[in-house]
């Protein structure tokens, strides 16, 4: 196992802290920086970018030979971080606890710490893992003319005004199938320095909303639809992707209800939690997207 110290002003220190331990090189293009691994230890990519008003990315795309744990102190840089899992799971705690918690593929997590504390994340050894990390620097982020965080709900704007890091915060979300959508997004962009990283940032903050959209439902109360287990929930998104590649193949409820062996009411259950739409809906929509 290794544990790792990360002590740090900004996450491009992060970088080099792991370059210390699981070696490594280090290359900048146009503000992107990629830690790309080809050793014993550690095969992958992790990919830090920085955006202006203390928004930046850092997104893990790795497999480890042993289990890795980034000690990280929360210093005056202590960011919000909006945690999702693509692929893989990793575990979390804060160093006043010794249970970790699971954060499951498809799964988020949103949290930060007391200046002077500690966060734990565990990433296990021998698995595919896709990790995506948005970190919010929330003085900074506040001086954004456009910011509004009044408009939050009352727990996540304690969060974001808490500028002196007097309080540690954490919220494991519940799975989230559309989040996976943006990172396809993100893994598709093609484009080169500055187009590249503005529509990159663009989807950071899709999925910064979703992840403040997830909270909100979650203290709403609302939960996966019962009539739907998790598995089945999978094997409909995996539907809409076929949908999404082949819009014009003539879809029936009937038919996708004997493909997916669920019922009717079941992907109509399906389809309005994942898309807010019915089947039907869902293809008149991809279709309209394909021809725009």
């Amino acid at each position: 196992m290794f544990e790792i110290d990360i002590i740090t002003l900004n996450q491009k220190d992060t970088l080099r802290q792991i370059q210390d331990v699981l070696g490594g090189k280090l290359i900048e293009t146009s503000n992107e920086f990629n830690l790309i691994f080809d050793n014993e230890h550690v095969k992958g990519t992790i990919k830090y970018i920085p955006f202006d008003w203390g928004v930046n990315l850092l997104d893990f795309d790795i497999e480890f030979s042993k289990d890795v744990i980034l000690k990280i102190e929360a210093s005056e840089f202590n960011p919000i971080r909006f945690i999702y899992t693509h692929n893989g799971d990793f575990k979390h705690r804060f160093g006043i606890n010794n249970e970790e918690k699971l954060v499951e593929q498809f799964h988020s997590l949103i949290f930060t710490n007391k200046k002077g504390g500690f966060n734990y994340v565990h990433f296990p050894k021998n698995k595919k893992l896709e990790v995506n990390i948005i970190q919010i620097v929330r003085k900074k982020f506040l001086q954004k003319r456009t910011t509004n965080v009044s408009l939050l709900n009352d727990r996540l704007y304690d969060v974001f005004v808490d500028t002196d890091h007097d309080n540690r915060f954490s919220h494991y979300g519940a799975l989230n199938l559309r989040m996976s959508d943006y990172i396809k997004k993100l893994k598709k962009i093609k484009s080169k320095g500055m187009v590249r990283i503005l529509k990159i940032e663009s989807i950071v903050y899709d999925m910064l909303s979703l992840h403040i959209e997830q909270h909100n439902k979650f203290l709403r109360g609302v939960q996966l639809p019962v009539s739907l287990s998790k598995t089945e929930l999978k094997g409909i998104r995996k539907l809409g992707d076929k949908i999404i590649k082949n819009p014009s193949f003539s879809y029936s409820l009937e038919q996708l209800s004997i493909e997916s062996a669920l019922s009717q009411a079941k992907l109509q259950d399906g389809f309005r939690f994942l898309y807010n739409r019915t089947v039907t809906e869902y293809v008149r929509h991809i279709r309209l997207e394909a021809a725009r």
